[in-house]
């Protein structure tokens, strides 16, 4: 068994490398039935193998030099952060249709801050009054989405 640091790569890039490349790669391999078509007449193919492309270069860009770099050694998944963001996602997706736009988006910001343990309580509140502002005025007034910004 090697001797923590003598080995060489960065694990959590290399992971997010092999995620990014085998995503493009599934997605190229899916889409190749679909017609590609030219820049002039697009094919339905042409977007979808663009992005794949694009996926499997960013994991090139990411992966090669972190191959170089000193080996790091990926964290333990913690438990809290992982579930506090699930149920804080989860009560979102609910409130958003039930409770209107500006709770559910209240809701998100300051239940997934408690994944966090040092987070200062006015930053928590700030950050949520602003997004939610800011959430609000563009998807749901600016952009038109389907939801109430209120309870109803």
């Amino acid at each position: 068994m090697a001797a923590p640091g003598s080995q060489k790569g960065d694990h959590p890039d290399l992971l997010t490398a092999g995620l990014f490349i085998g995503i493009g790669l599934l997605g190229l391999v899916m889409s190749r039935h679909l017609d590609f078509g030219s820049l002039a007449r697009m094919g339905p193919g042409f977007m979808p193998r663009i992005v794949c492309l694009l996926l499997v270069a960013v994991g090139l860009l990411v992966g090669i030099p972190a191959l170089r770099r000193p080996g790091v050694a990926i964290e333990a998944v913690r438990a809290r952060p992982l579930i506090v963001i699930t149920v804080a996602i989860v009560g979102f997706a609910f409130a958003v249709t039930h409770l209107g736009f500006v709770v559910a988006s209240l809701w998100l910001v300051i239940a997934g801050s408690l994944a966090d343990p040092g987070g200062r309580w006015r930053t928590v509140l700030l950050l949520a009054a602003g997004l939610t502002a800011f959430g609000a005025l563009v998807f749901v007034k600016a952009l038109g989405v389907q939801v109430p910004l209120w309870p109803v």
